[in-house]
């Protein structure tokens, strides 16, 4: 058992016969009545994201969880498979557990959240930033230079991300694989 001094953000929760993620908490003081923590809980279930608020103090019951890295190997039409990087055990996974999957390429390292009483795989997490080559780009105008002007390419994985007008086909860039926002060119 734990209270609610106890959370942090990547916290998994059972709450709701669910699992959830702690993905913001905020502990709120107000000046007339009791303190309350109010929460961003990501379902492992499902994928939504609900608002929570707990009052300060109430017993939440915390899912031991380990992060073990592995190695994506390929698509197939049931699932996603991967390679524990250290026993080389392979598992399958669905799509909706693993956040931003068309941002993974072969062999891209990621981590797989696993319940250690279930021995279950509970979410699939991609690195902060990847880096992607652009594999089509439209030619960018010149003189369109108002409001920093962005514009749509696709990488070799099939996403679609905004860039810089200067970026062309066959460059590389690195992606942040939480908002698909372009960080910068990778210099070979």
């Amino acid at each position: 058992m734990a209270t609610t001094a106890d959370l942090r953000n990547g916290l998994v929760i059972h709450y709701n016969h669910d699992l959830f993620q702690v993905t913001e908490f905020q502990h709120v003081k107000p000046g007339k009545g009791n303190a309350f923590v109010r929460t961003k809980l990501k379902s492992l279930t499902s994928g939504k994201v609900l608002d929570n608020t707990f009052s300060s103090g109430a017993t939440i019951l915390p899912v031991r969880v380990e992060r073990h890295k592995f190695q994506f190997l390929y698509k197939d039409e049931v699932g996603f498979n991967f390679m524990n990087s250290e026993t080389f055990d392979q598992v399958l996974i669905d799509e909706k557990l693993i956040t931003n999957a068309d941002l993974m390429k072969d062999g891209q390292e990621v981590e797989i959240l696993i319940n250690t009483e279930t021995e279950a795989a509970l979410l699939c997490e991609l690195p902060p930033f990847v880096e992607l080559e652009v594999t089509y780009a439209e030619p960018g105008l010149k003189g369109d230079t108002t409001n920093s002007p962005k514009k749509s390419v696709e990488v070799e994985t099939g996403a679609r991300i905004m860039v810089p007008l200067f970026i062309e086909e066959g460059q590389k860039i690195k992606v942040d694989t939480r908002t698909y926002d372009y960080v910068e060119r990778v210099k070979s």
